[in-house]
């Protein structure tokens, strides 16, 4: 386990010390789920933008005219605002 020093304003911290309360966690159990979101967000938009550069425009377009063009089922459907 690592430990890290981060200096807080008193009002972020104070926020932060409410936050863990009321999770039912320890302000640093919150700090390493926070740190673990954002590390995933951000491997997640790398990993897709790699795979997105992989696909193929001209590929797409040929799987998209072969899908029929006709209203989705009643129970598929969006409702209606």
């Amino acid at each position: 386990m690592s430990h890290v020093n981060v200096q807080l304003p008193d009002s972020l911290y104070k926020n932060l010390q409410v936050l863990a309360e009321q999770d039912g966690i320890t302000v640093d159990q919150f700090i390493a789920t926070a740190v673990a979101e954002k590390i995933a967000a951000l491997t997640t938009e790398t990993y897709l933008k790699a795979l997105a550069q992989r696909g193929s425009r001209d590929k797409y377009e040929a799987v998209l005219t072969k899908v029929p063009d006709v209203e989705p089922e009643a129970y598929d459907q969006l409702p209606k605002c």
